[in-house]
């Protein structure tokens, strides 16, 4: 399946869109959709041996004893031939149109967590792990009801009323019973509501995905919630959300109530265009007992056709539901990816240099933004919110540089434009000469390796969360990387060692834990750039000194940027980069910026103080 483009060509929505991924999947679907004609066809053949014994029966009246036996038992015998038919027929329909619903499912889902795995950062950030979770979970999987039921449900109702007229026993009923149709019809275009209905459906589903977008938040605070016994009402946004909810869903199912009465009312009605037909027929036949067949025949079948027609409708109707879920799929797909241009080798030689860097958090900035973009016009954004003006400094190949600074100041930043979780505004930085963005991201990730301060292990043992750093390392080499990040002790005594389940079975590990995994991840990875944003943050004393001692061996020929605020970790640094208000405001060793008056002399008097605070009494001491 292809992603949308902008090729100026305006993209397909509704039904038309909706089939087009149904045909991804072209043999199957197919199939299951011709499938479903013929069993609607063979639906038929029950109804035309009623009409066959109700012809017997009146055309025997009222001397029941010249009633053909043989041939009535044999029309039963093509009404049960008809019934096992359809069912057989039917059941290759359904089997076939799930087989094609869940390729395009699989297929679905394959390109969207590929296209947002190469959306800049920002735009999760802006979106919401919610949102999106939704529209993986919930949006994606609506697919699978429309084209498994309701496409076959949808050819089914569109033959029916063909296979009426071609098989009419009477063309004049025929006719009456496809005129009723098509008014109930009319009355379903007038009724329906159309763009009002759809705008109701587009802000039910608006509201439904910020729901669940506060709902994930609130339960991953709900430790929170419930250490400071706190309700629902304590997460505004939460208790907000589902009151735009029920505002949006309650007028929404309210607007189907007149479409659907109409609806039903009319179908179930269509006996009473047969009527006056039935009169006027019977009034002037010579043939009364054939009269009397057909009319009795068309009585007891239309009512089947209005109950076929229903499931077109409910079908269309969820074709509605579903085709709004696949615009806003649609929608993620069509974010302009982080540019790649992978225009210039991987590089050799790996100092890294910021320069002249400037970056914004602005809301049209977290997305990538066109090198055409003049700089009075780039300049007018990055005064929205500067995070970083103008930074520029060297990171040297085989030399630990830190950076420090009060929180905010842009220390994070400074790390996650190096993986470009953003693009740079205005300046670039470069690998060993070459510009990131000249890089294939394969490239990048090759170079660079990182260790945030916020880390996540999968579910799956120990041994393949370390291995992700490098897929095809060896055990040996996971488990020398789990001594050298001090977290081989630990991990013997797990359950299953290595092979334990992070998560299953309540195997939990502590935030100075998962940090040295993490490490470990880094080092079987053994990038030549290293980036640490806060790796010491969940370690204890004893546990810091220790990943101290791995990362000095870490580091040996590679670069290494650290970003710290426990100053005791960078004491050894080659450099120390002071960072304040989005500038470097002071670059140097430990021993020549504690000597002089700066920003970096204030944080390390804070630092030793901090260190040496206690509390007794209620009173500081």
């Amino acid at each position: 399946m292809e992603k949308i483009e902008s090729q100026g060509i305006k993209p397909k929505k509704g039904l038309p869109r909706l089939m087009e991924l149904a045909m991804t999947q072209k043999a199957p679907m197919v199939g299951g959709m011709i499938l479903s004609a013929l069993a609607t066809i063979a639906s038929f053949l029950p109804y035309l041996a009623i009409y066959f014994i109700i012809q017997e029966i009146v055309g025997a009246y009222p001397d029941f004893d010249a009633l053909d036996i043989p041939k009535v038992l044999g029309f039963g015998g093509l009404a049960l031939g008809g019934v096992l038919l359809n069912v057989l027929l039917y059941t290759a329909s359904v089997a076939l149109s799930h087989i094609a619903a869940y390729g395009t499912l699989y297929q679905c889902k394959i390109n969207y967590v590929s296209h947002i795995t190469k959306l800049p950062l920002g735009y999760h950030l802006k979106m919401g792990s919610g949102r999106l979770r939704k529209i993986m979970d919930d949006n994606i999987e609506s697919l699978e009801g429309f084209i498994a039921h309701d496409l076959p449900n949808m050819i089914s109702a569109f033959v029916a009323p063909v296979v009426m007229l071609v098989f009419a026993v009477d063309w004049r009923f025929g006719l009456a019973a496809f005129v009723g149709i098509i008014f109930s019809f009319l009355i379903y275009g007038v009724t329906s509501g159309g763009d009002k209905t759809k705008k109701l459906m587009e802000d039910y589903q608006t509201s439904l995905e910020d729901m669940s977008n506060a709902s994930v938040e609130y339960i991953r605070g709900i430790a929170v919630v419930k250490a400071f016994r706190q309700t629902t009402f304590s997460f505004k946004r939460l208790y907000d959300s589902i009151k735009n909810y029920t505002k949006t869903v309650i007028p929404y199912s309210l607007s189907q109530e007149l479409m659907t009465a109409a609806l039903s009312a009319a179908l179930n009605g269509i006996y009473l265009f047969l009527i006056p037909v039935g009169i006027w027929i019977g009034s002037s036949t010579n043939d009364y007992p054939a009269f009397a067949a057909s009319f009795i025949f068309y009585l007891i079948f239309v009512p089947v056709i209005a109950s076929v027609l229903m499931k077109m409708i409910y079908a269309s109707v969820n074709a509605m539901q579903v085709g709004n879920a696949v615009e806003r799929f649609d929608q993620i797909l069509a974010e302009p990816e982080i540019p790649e241009k992978n225009t210039f080798p991987k590089p050799s030689v790996y100092d890294v240099v910021y320069d002249h860097v400037t970056f914004s958090y602005a809301e049209d900035c977290t997305t990538a933004k066109p090198q055409t973009e003049s700089f009075q016009s780039q300049q007018e954004k990055v005064n929205v919110a500067a995070a970083l003006q103008s930074v520029s400094f060297t990171a040297p190949q085989g030399k630990l540089t830190a950076i420090v600074g009060p929180s905010g100041g842009g220390k994070s930043t400074i790390a996650s434009l190096l993986p470009r979780f953003y693009d740079v505004e205005q300046g670039a930085i470069r690998i060993g000469g070459t510009d990131i963005r000249n890089m294939s991201t394969g490239d990048l990730m090759d170079t660079v390796s990182f260790v945030f301060q916020d880390n996540f292990l999968f579910k799956q043992s120990i041994l393949e969360n370390i291995r992700m750093g490098r897929p095809g390392a060896t055990k040996e080499e996971v488990v020398a990387a789990a001594k050298a990040a001090r977290c081989h002790e630990f991990i013997t005594k797990l359950p299953q060692g290595y092979q334990t389940v992070f998560g299953k079975n309540g195997v939990k590990l502590s935030g100075g834990q998962i940090q040295r995994i993490a490490i470990a991840r880094a080092i079987v990875k053994n990038a030549p750039v290293l980036v640490l944003d806060e790796a010491t943050s969940f370690s204890d004393p004893e546990n810091e000194h220790f990943i101290q001692q791995a990362l000095s061996e870490l580091v040996k020929g590679k670069t290494v940027i650290m970003i710290a605020h426990r100053l005791s970790t960078v004491r050894n640094a080659d450099q120390i980069l002071v960072v304040d208000h989005g500038k470097i405001v002071q670059s140097g060793d430990h021993d020549e910026l504690v000597s002089k008056e700066g920003r970096y002399q204030d944080l390390w008097s804070n630092y030793t103080k901090a260190l040496t605070w206690k509390f007794s009494a209620g009173k500081e001491a």
